[in-house]
């Protein structure tokens, strides 16, 4: 199967997972950088899960699953160990919301890639199922790639092209974009420079604010 890759805003979405065991924990883990409403639908969590449903950060409803509780859900998740549940969640999932179940036996509307997240930064990785172990080695190879230190650096490219697109237009504008890229900049935010980073756009700006 050849997936569509995307990056999907979930913000204030309803999201709803069936399943409280080890999946449904890497699923919440998932999200939670996320601004989505959460609901886990078991009678029985993890530990894990439990510190997240006392921290508030999701909903849990202790039971077991009803058709009704996919309600105005946006994504589904069935990650039950029990065939039976995720063929109910499968039956009960309306056409219009998007369906992931973990055992692949029947639909499956999308699959979570493996994330490096760095801020604003995000790179994916997945191999379609095909192979966990050598996504999840890629992924530590670009966790290792990209340090921590990108979620600055991609903000003060972000606060610089804004700068940008507000005081130039035309050739000025694409030439100060490009310049944007300089190597140095990256170079001065893994040093901790960010004061040389800062006179450096001032001198690309030409003065202006």
């Amino acid at each position: 199967m050849n997936y569509f890759p995307l990056l999907m805003n979930i913000d204030y979405k309803k999201v709803v997972i069936v399943g409280g065991g080890h999946v449904a924990r890497q699923k919440v883990e998932a999200l939670l950088s996320t601004k989505a409403l959460l609901t886990v639908i078991s009678p029985a969590v993890t530990d894990q899960l439990q510190h997240y449903i006392k921290e508030g950060l999701v909903t849990w409803k202790e039971k077991a699953f009803e058709p009704s509780d996919l309600d105005d859900a946006a994504l589904i998740f069935a990650v039950t160990d029990d065939e039976e549940v995720n063929n109910a969640v499968e039956e009960a999932t309306q056409h219009w919301q998007l369906l992931s179940r973990a055992d692949a036996k029947g639909r499956v509307d999308f699959i979570n890639p493996a994330v490096v997240r760095r801020g604003d930064f995000v790179v994916t990785v997945s191999t379609s199922g095909a192979s966990p172990g050598l996504t999840r080695q890629i992924k530590a190879d670009l966790a290792e790639q990209y340090g921590e230190h990108y979620a600055q650096y991609v903000s003060f490219l972000k606060e610089a092209r804004q700068k940008i697109l507000k005081l130039f237009t035309g050739d000025a504008k694409k030439q100060r974009l490009a310049e944007l890229l300089d190597p140095r900049v990256l170079k001065w935010i893994e040093q901790g420079e960010k004061q040389k980073c800062d006179a450096w756009l001032q001198q690309c700006l030409g003065g202006k604010q």
